[in-house]
């Protein structure tokens, strides 16, 4: 049995069965998606090897609601672009910029709810007031995206290109072989600053 504060641990084993070791019963994916949903901590071991799987398992949880119809969350716009920083330099700032999306959003998402049920079964006049809560959505997402731009800011040291403003004595010389690489990455931030223009 886990201690009072410590996650649940769930054992996976090579039938693919999993086993809660704190209620000492085979559980579904289905299970773990619910004790997700009421808050319940757990971690998910390979039974044999003892190694951390929860991240490939919850992935495999949110692959199973998605292909549940009409449970569809996340839109393909927002899956290509997910795809797409898979192997990009800003792939290290990417789950920092969605967890930290996801706990602004959680807290202001009880508000959201309480909005959507006021509006709900009233006149057409007051249907038109939900559309607060999404104006309240739409900033919250503005914020995030300054966000990101802003750590984008962090790991771009050097200058935009085409600024002039530094004296040419004061640049330090690029060493050799390394010029194209440091104008890739120019051009690949430059390119992600007009994606987050367009988001934005």
């Amino acid at each position: 049995m886990a201690a009072k504060d410590e996650p649940v641990v769930i054992k996976k084993y090579a039938n693919r069965r999993l086993y809660n070791t704190g209620t000492s019963t085979y559980v579904t994916l289905e299970d773990l998606a619910e004790m997700v949903k009421k808050g319940e901590e757990f971690t998910v071991q390979d039974a044999k090897t003892g190694d951390d799987i929860t991240h490939p398992v919850l992935t495999q949880i949110i692959f199973e609601l998605e292909n549940k119809e009409g449970q569809n969350m996340l839109p393909i716009p927002f899956l290509r672009q997910l795809i797409a920083f898979y192997g990009d330099q800003m792939q290290m700032i990417v789950p920092s910029f969605l967890e930290q999306s996801m706990v602004a959003f959680s807290k202001e998402q009880e508000r959201f709810r309480e909005q959507m049920k006021s509006a709900i079964g009233k006149t057409p006049m007051d249907m038109m007031k939900m559309a607060t809560p999404m104006k309240a959505l739409e900033e919250q997402t503005r914020r995030n995206v300054e966000m990101f731009q802003n750590a984008m800011r962090m790991f771009t040291p050097f200058p935009p290109a085409g600024n002039t403003n530094a004296a040419p004595d004061a640049q330090e010389p690029e060493a050799p072989g390394k010029a194209d690489d440091l104008q890739e990455l120019k051009e690949q931030i430059a390119a992600m600053q007009k994606k987050l223009d367009k988001m934005s």
